[in-house]
């Protein structure tokens, strides 16, 4: 089964807070509220020279799908 790149996902407990989950690699939840950005992958040396560059692009891209979805709702 594909998966979707990006999922929007909420939660009961953090009620002011939505996300957005990045579901390749790499993989990450970002808390649009406040912008902070949780990996779940483990990096070594290498990868966070590559992590650097790519992260700032992913991150524009999970906005804009967020941007995108709540567009469509309206």
């Amino acid at each position: 089964m594909e998966l979707p790149k990006f999922l929007i996902a909420d939660n009961s407990k953090l009620e002011d807070d939505l996300f957005i989950v990045h579901t390749e690699y790499p993989r990450f939840i970002l808390n649009v509220s406040n912008d902070e950005v949780h990996w779940m992958e483990e990096f070594d040396k290498e990868d966070e020279a590559s992590l650097k560059s790519e992260s700032q692009s992913l991150i524009e891209a999970a906005f804009e799908f967020y941007d995108n979805e709540m567009e469509s709702l309206e």
